[in-house]
Order: structure tokens, then sequence, then C-alpha cells
């Protein structure tokens, strides 16, 4: 059925359980998994909704900080693939929203599958996906496992 799943992770909690849901669907179906962080380009001179204010922080600073986190969040799933024998790869890719990197790295991967957990927000709660999960449900070809 499927024989590689996109995993992506932003280092939460939920994002663990995400990636244990992906890599045991990944056994079971003899599949690989690809894990993926989407780490914001370096914008310390903008003020649209997508920048981040940046005082006092160098560019070397920055990247070196998340980059730090990234490999944290990706070590998860290569340990959690490792456990299960599952074939794995991790990479950092920049893009200014995340779900462009998930598609993106989806599309660029041949991955037939995507697992993702998802933080729901909004009065609902529980109700409503994540603004990032529900933009990449609205663009994804490929199908979505969305883990809560």
């Amino acid at each position: 059925m499927f024989r590689h799943i996109l995993i992506p992770t932003d280092g939460s909690p939920l994002a663990r359980k995400g990636i244990r849901v992906g890599v045991r669907l990944a056994k079971a179906l003899g599949a690989r998994v690809t894990g993926v962080y989407v780490m914001l380009p370096m914008r310390p001179h903008g003020y649209d909704d997508t920048a981040i204010f940046y005082a006092g922080i160098s560019s070397r600073s920055w990247r070196h900080s998340f980059d730090k986190a990234a490999r944290k969040a990706l070590a998860v799933v290569e340990v959690e693939a490792r456990k299960a024998r599952v074939a794995c790869k991790a990479d950092i890719v920049h893009y200014v929203r995340p779900w462009q990197g998930i598609l993106a790295e989806a599309h660029r991967r041949r991955c037939d599958a995507i697992a993702i957990a998802s933080h729901g927000h909004g009065a609902l709660g529980g109700l409503i996906l994540g603004n990032e999960t529900q933009q990449l449900l609205a663009r994804c070809r490929i199908p979505v496992l969305v883990v809560r």
C-alpha cells in the first residue's frame, strides 16, 4: 500500500506521538520513513506576518539555535525508526510556512503518505485541526494520517 511515509516534526510532545504512529504504520506495511523539520528562513528585517523579531541575535546564532532544535527533533524520528527496524532518513528544510515545506518534501522525495500530529486550536478544541494541518490537507494529493 504505502512504501514511503513522510513524518514531519516540530519537536513537541504531540509530534512524538505522531512519530510513533507513523513509524508503527511503516513497520506494519514494510515501508520506509523520512523525518522532516521545517525551519523558517532567516528574515531579520521585516514586519509582515511571517517575520520574527530578532533583537540582538546574529544570523549565525539564530541558525545554530534552530539547527540544534531541528536535529534534536529529528533524532526522535531516527531513534523510533531504528527501534522498529524501519529504514529512515531525516532532513531540515527551509520554508516560510511549515505546510509548504512538508508538501514540497513529500513531492521531492516521492512519498506516498504523510503521518502528522496536529495541534488543535480554537473554541472547539479537539474538533478543529491546527492551521498548518488544515493548509496541508487542503492542498495535499496523497493520503495524510492526522494523529491527535
